[in-house]
């Protein structure tokens, strides 16, 4: 009954090819939430994919109506060991976007786990199949060296986390008993490097909102109207020329936050951002004050995701009526995000665009949230990675450059928040050829029975 018998054990369940098989199964579950004819299918996960293996695990169970009608149903478990130990919370989403068949290479289906030298390809397999299916192994090779965790664990699984976790704020305000703990330890989202192992503690928020100029009805012949008629394609593209400088600094007095404290920029210190399956990062972009790290982790960025006026594909000569921008504001803690939109009408008025509309979008993101790099639990749960890893490096962030439904444990539940991604940036999640790499998960079974070992062995940072 030792910490390194649970590692050799998580270790064996990787080597002996049972993880694949069973990230297999799982990613066979086509659980796209943003399908409506999937709505049986989430059930379906919940029901035959992941209530065995957690029953096994000796968790009492019980799936949940979602409130919302646009959210899945959700999974609600609890290993209890008794008063005394500390209480974990975990969570995992079961859905995933669409599988975009048809868009991936030839030989891959985004339903068949397919290997490929150290890939496994597959819808779901790094959001968040992997992820989830990674922690409960951990989980399973503690038991089974030591025969209890030491401590209790609380579990939620989720199915409607790509379409903005509808319902489950709602879940979280009346069980908030039932999922009371001392620590969200889960995992979503990429590392920095693959093998660098990393955590963070938050998340960015975001809004995504339309700008629309309509100047006329209809197009008409350039060379009969032009210079006569407003072109809303040019208002529209000065507008958004005002919200960013060339090197797209921002210029919305609102969007440039306070909260880069000399904390958390002494956690993003050095921290790399080069990719080596994504694109070299600009160094002439965004805030020229800020290093790369504090660009994406501590400050705000706006994008301009698809802008269009007339008939892209099939142009003509004549002046459309309309002009759009869909445009997205990346925010971190220190942003009002009840005043992004107000703030953003105020400047476009100021700047004398008055005719452009702004059209918030109904799927919300979450909120920007942030746990300080200094908490102790912080300070555990690395420890505990660096015992398991050596002297390698540990990257830590105080935020996902991403978003995350963290504002539901932090805000609502009171938690600190911990999160271990297992997957890497350049893994094609939310696109076609999503995968996950084979060294990391194998390390991630590693660290995370070595984070659940340590708690039950010493009680974690407040015993």
């Amino acid at each position: 009954m030792t910490r390194d018998a649970a590692l050799d054990t998580v270790t064996d369940y990787f080597d002996a090819g049972t993880f694949q098989s069973d990230l297999a199964e799982l990613v066979s579950f086509r659980t796209e939430s943003q399908n409506p004819a999937s709505a049986p299918e989430l059930r379906r996960y919940l029901e035959e994919a992941m209530l065995p293996r957690l029953t096994r695990l000796g968790f009492a169970c019980e799936i949940v109506e979602n409130p919302d009608p646009e959210g899945g149903p959700l999974l609600i478990g609890e290993r209890r060991e008794g008063d005394d130990p500390p209480t974990v919370l975990t969570y995992g989403h079961g859905d995933v976007i669409r599988g975009q068949e048809g868009m991936w290479r030839d030989g891959l289906d985004p339903w068949v786990l397919t290997e490929e030298g150290e890939k496994l390809y597959g819808r779901g397999s790094a959001d968040n199949k992997s992820q989830h299916l990674i922690n409960l192994a951990a989980v399973e090779a503690v038991l089974t060296t030591r025969g209890s965790l030491g401590f209790n664990l609380r579990i939620v699984i989720e199915t409607g986390e790509e379409v903005g976790s509808a319902g489950l704020a709602d879940v979280f305000r009346a069980r908030k008993d039932q999922l009371g703990a001392d620590v969200l330890i889960a995992s979503d989202g990429p590392r920095l490097q693959p093998e660098t192992p990393c955590i963070f503690m938050g998340t960015r928020g975001g809004t995504t909102f339309d700008l629309i100029v309509e100047t006329h009805e209809g197009a008409h012949h350039s060379g009969n109207w032009g210079g006569l008629l407003a072109d809303p394609a040019m208002i529209l593209a000065h507008a958004l020329a005002a919200i960013t400088d060339r090197r797209g600094q921002i210029k919305v007095p609102e969007w440039r936050p306070d909260s880069l404290t000399n904390s958390v920029r002494a956690a993003l210190a050095g921290l790399p951002l080069e990719a080596g399956d994504g694109p070299a990062v600009d160094p002439d972009w965004g805030e020229e004050s800020l290093t790369p790290a504090e660009r994406a982790f501590g400050w705000n960025s706006f994008a301009i995701l698809a802008m269009v006026s007339g008939v892209p594909d099939a142009p003509v000569n004549a002046i459309s009526g309309w002009a759009r921008a869909t445009c997205q504001l990346r925010y971190v803690v220190g942003t009002d995000p009840e005043d992004v939109v107000p703030a953003l009408r105020r400047h476009l008025d100021a700047e004398g665009f008055e005719r452009v509309r702004i059209v918030p979008h109904d799927r919300g993101f979450f909120p920007a949230t942030r746990l300080d790099p200094d908490h102790p639990w912080v300070d555990f749960v690395a420890g505990s990675i660096r015992a398991t890893k050596g002297d390698g490096p540990l990257h830590i962030l105080p935020n996902l450059a991403g978003s995350l439904p963290n504002d539901s444990f932090t805000d609502i539940l009171g938690l600190p928040t911990i999160w271990v991604p297992h997957s890497y940036r350049g893994c094609s999640q939310h696109a076609p050829n999503e995968h996950v790499l084979k060294p990391v998960c194998r390390d991630a079974l590693r660290i995370m029975a070595g984070v659940f070992w340590d708690i039950g062995e010493t009680g974690g940072p407040t015993a």
